[in-house]
């Protein structure tokens, strides 16, 4: 019997840009290497698996697909009895698919019942054909992931060249200088060929190629063993100290006489180095005595595969996730899935997907493409799951998480903890992220008068400052960094964690004018805990701006094992003996604007001045310094960028300062781009009054409620402030004593936070052991840690447990 569908006006190829879903389910991580294969629907491309779950039968039910493409892959028998190829040229050869597996394909006919239906048949072959040639979704996320985001400049744009000579294609020479014949860098001005910088991975240069630069300004270089036939190869603007790509490469080439078409790629380009720098920023996974670390398997233990730089995201999850109030909202094994009809963009799916794999244990097994030798270790690693539909999913839309360059993983862990709380959770679920919110309290108390003012500020973390004091040395080391380049190598003074928190939660002295008595003495000021929450996530701020750039310093931070009080850094409130600051005192008046307290402080730590962090605090909501940040380099040219905010506050009857009546022109303006009444409103309110950080504040805040009280502010209506709306329960708790207790770390090795290799030690029960003990998760190894004790004094975030 025919399959009536094959005809269907509804099936078409796959577009360039379309995502085909042909390596794991969107809705579990089942994928193409289990027994019965993976059903990839040849209608919208979905991908579902085959076997006890059957989320392929799901979405042929919810979709009305019935055609789909069952793909099986399984791996070929290699002997490895046989001696190795001879290497008989210089080139990069790549080991296809087709070389480690064998694939059988199958297209099935749900609705017809027909199990192999004639792929030669209607559009199947075209259809087919084309899904199996496509980029799977995960290899989509892997090829950007290694790519930089490279442009033309002036330079490349606007090259002249001096007159021609003749380069034999295929022979590199040497260098004008000396007789390095390799690392060599063709100026594309005057065909000079130079040996380039050391390079990472052995590789000589005696920098001659940026020597002649120096002395002829000529700018432009490419490095001629990374040419290949399709017109790629390195660019290196000197004048712009950046690599570039220049759209008339061939031209400028065949100046010189090169054909790119007769070239053969000799030497890995300087993107290749990077990903293999990056790669060998591995935290050691042998014991000390150098026993390699005993693998472990099982619910809980499962790893997640590097994507090419998604360490940062890795570890973030896997912390997450081994917390209890993560697993109960997402793991949900005997719960249906949310029926939509694209499983691989909701969030809600991913995170389940996420958790199922992460807590399920199913796919927490040793690696069996790897073959056990003497070269191998006894029992291989995982293979890790590739969490590639939830890293686009929390990247999708933000200016730095959506590229494919390594992140800072504490500012991975600020969105996501926002992106989860954004989504729903319905009854009786709950948000998990309520675990981290407590209510840090602030006092302010003038020097003169002693009067004081109180305030609260709602969290998620904490980002503690970490004191540097460097060990002075009489004979400083110096070190070759991985640019070739000298590095001074630095010690530092060990400091305890109650050192930080100390600091943190010290007194400090702040220039302002008191509305009391007006002296210009200034505030004390002190920031404690009003309540505590469930998980305290810390970020430890070892970094320092050099040359503008955030560098890491490693200081070890002492932080131990056992039950660490808290109850030091609670606040107890308004004392009876203590007067309240008048505006504070006086019901009737507005509060005054007070920066939130965690996000301007890591802001003035990457170099923004204290009066800009402020502004944009105050244009952006007052919570997320990422936006904060953003808001900044977005307005660093605006002409009063340095004039100081009159922040105060005012009465109800505007005679003391900024009123909260709303212009109705304004509000005017800001629907006439899209917003409602109620959204311009509140953003006039929270902006006061000012339109443009009005729609700033609107684009930050996305899910605002809106201010519905339509007085404005008339003899009919006394305004309403948004300080004066419906008191919340405070989060967190207030009871003493309070313990926390360090859970697990994010640890981060390499001089800059958008480089080098993250990786989680977290505490857990692990299998026929009496007690805890401390597990690693990096990527896709999973292994009991040894030496932990060094690796704890230098993470990069801490989460502890209230007991």
């Amino acid at each position: 019997m025919a399959c009536v569908h094959v005809d269907s006006p509804d099936l078409r190829p796959p577009g360039p840009n379309q995502s085909v879903y042909r390596e794991d389910c969107t809705q579990c991580f089942d994928s193409i290497d289990d027994p019965s294969g993976l059903d990839v629907c040849l209608f919208c491309f979905n991908g579902g698996c085959t076997g006890e779950r059957s989320h392929s039968l799901l979405h042929v039910a919810s979709s009305k697909h019935p055609l789909v493409l069952n793909i099986k892959r399984t791996q070929k028998k290699v002997k490895r009895d046989e001696p190795p190829q001879k290497i008989s040229k210089l080139a990069i050869a790549a080991v296809t698919e087709a070389d480690r597996y064998d694939t059988t394909t199958q297209v099935k006919c749900y609705e017809c019942g027909i199990d192999d239906v004639d792929r030669s048949s209607g559009k199947l072959s075209q259809v087919v054909d084309t899904v199996l040639k496509a980029n799977t979704f995960a290899r989509q996320e892997e090829v950007k992931a290694w790519e930089q985001e490279l442009t033309a400049c002036e330079h490349t744009l606007c090259l002249e060249q001096d007159a021609p000579r003749d380069i034999e294609s295929q022979n590199l020479g040497h260098c004008s200088i000396c007789d390095l014949k390799e690392n060599l860098w063709l100026c594309l001005t005057c065909g000079n060929l130079g040996c380039g910088r050391a390079q990472f991975g052995g590789i000589g240069g005696n920098s001659h190629g940026v020597a002649h630069t120096s002395t002829t300004g000529h700018p432009i270089a490419v490095k001629l063993g990374s040419l290949t036939a399709d017109g790629t190869a390195d660019i290196y603007c000197y004048a712009c100290d950046e690599e570039r790509v220049d759209p008339e490469l061939p031209t400028h080439l065949a100046h010189w006489g090169i054909n790119i078409k007769d070239r053969v790629k000799t030497e890995k380009s300087l993107t290749e180095m990077q990903v293999e720098h990056n790669l060998l920023y591995e935290f050691s996974m042998t014991t000390g005595d150098g026993k390699e670390l005993k693998p472990l398997f099982g619910s809980g233990f499962t790893g997640l595969k590097n994507l090419g730089n998604s360490c940062y995201l890795a570890s973030v999850l896997q912390s997450l996730f081994s917390m209890p109030e993560f697993a109960d909202r997402y793991y949900l094994p005997g719960e249906a899935l949310p029926n939509t009809s694209t499983p691989a963009e909701d969030i809600e799916t991913q995170l389940r997907k996420i958790a199922d794999g992460l807590l399920s244990g199913r796919y927490s097994k040793p690696d069996s493409d790897v073959i056990v030798s003497e070269h191998t270790p006894e029992v291989p690693h995982q293979k890790g799951l590739a969490p590639a539909m939830l890293k686009h999913l929390i990247g999708r839309g933000h200016v730095e998480f959506s590229t494919m360059r390594q992140q800072d993983a504490f500012e991975l862990l600020l969105h996501l903890l926002k992106l989860i709380t954004r989504s729903q959770h319905p009854s009786p679920l709950r948000d998990p992220v309520e675990a981290f919110r407590f209510v840090m309290e602030q006092r302010l108390q003038c020097l003169n008068c002693k009067k004081v003012r109180y305030r609260t500020d709602e969290q998620e973390n904490l980002s503690i400052p970490v004191p540097i004091k460097r060990i002075p040395k009489e004979a400083k080391m110096e070190i070759i960094d991985a640019e070739g380049k000298e590095a001074e190598k630095e010690e530092f003074e060990s400091v305890t964690l109650k050192e930080c928190l100390d600091i943190f939660t010290g007194d400090e002295i702040v220039e302002l004018t008191c509305s009391s008595c007006g002296s210009k003495d200034g505030f004390s000021k002190r920031s404690l805990f009003k309540t505590f929450p469930a998980v305290l996530a810390v970020n430890a701020r070892r970094f320092k701006l050099v040359n503008w750039v955030p560098t890491k310093q490693d200081v070890p931070v002492l932080v131990g094992d056992e039950p660490f009080s808290f109850d030091a850094y609670k606040s107890h409130g308004l004392r009876d003996d203590e007067e309240l600051l008048p505006e504070d005192a006086d019901a009737g008046s507005a509060p005054k604007w007070v920066p939130n307290e965690a996000a301007l402080s890591m802001l003035e730590a990457m170099g923004f001045p204290r009066v800009h962090c402020e502004k944009a605090l105050h244009a952006t909501g007052n919570s997320d310094p990422d936006a904060a940040s953003n808001w900044l380099f977005s307005h660093m040219e605006d002409p009063d960028i340095d004039t100081p905010m009159d922040f105060g506050g005012g009465s109800r009857n505007g005679t003391a300062g900024g009123s909260t009546t709303v212009d109705p022109d304004k509000i005017e303006s800001l629907c006439n781009m899209g917003f409602n009444t109620p959204q311009a409103r509140q953003a006039l309110k929270e902006t006061n009054g000012d339109l443009e950080r009005a729609v700033d504040w609107l684009f930050n805040h996305p899910d605002a409620a809106g201010d519905f009280d339509e007085g404005n502010g008339s003899k009919d209506a006394p305004d309403v402030t948004v300080s004066e709306s419906k008191e919340k329960t405070l989060p967190g708790s207030p009871k003493l004593p309070v313990n926390f207790q360090l859970q697990s770390i994010v640890c981060h090795k390499g001089s800059s936070i958008h480089a080098g290799h993250y990786v989680a030690f977290i505490r857990k029960q692990i299998p026929d052991e009496n007690s805890t003990s401390w597990v690693l998760f990096n990527d896709e190894k999973v292994a009991k840690a040894a030496d932990v004790d060094e690796m704890k004094k230098f993470a990069y975030v801490y989460f502890f447990r209230r007991l």
